[in-house]
């Protein structure tokens, strides 16, 4: 569930889980937005839950899926070290991921 404060009305509105994150939106355990109280002087406005969207959705299921196939693509191997390089006779001497360290001959 989702906790949200209307101010300018004086309550609290808890319901369904937000697809979207908002500044002033915090999400809640059921045991917890079942238990929220208030401050004096609000209102807790509890929306119930749409039926419908109980169980995975077909975004939940592609996004899934994506995971699966990302996990299961190979790793490419690492570029080999050129002792020489074209560009006027530098040669590599170290390499830290994309920096490379020359030197002249």
């Amino acid at each position: 569930m989702t906790l949200t404060y209307v101010y300018a009305d004086q309550t609290a509105v808890v319901g369904p889980l937000a697809i979207h994150a908002e500044p002033h939106a915090y999400d809640l355990c059921e045991f917890h937005s079942e238990r929220l109280s208030a401050p004096r002087g609000w209102e807790v406005l509890r929306l119930a839950a749409d039926p419908s969207m109980a169980g995975p959705s077909t975004d939940d299921l592609l996004a899934l899926a994506d995971a699966v196939r990302e996990a299961a693509r190979p790793i490419a191997p690492p570029e080999p070290v050129h002792p020489r390089l074209a560009d006027g006779g530098m040669r590599e001497t170290a390499r830290r991921g994309h920096l490379r360290a020359l030197s002249s001959d």
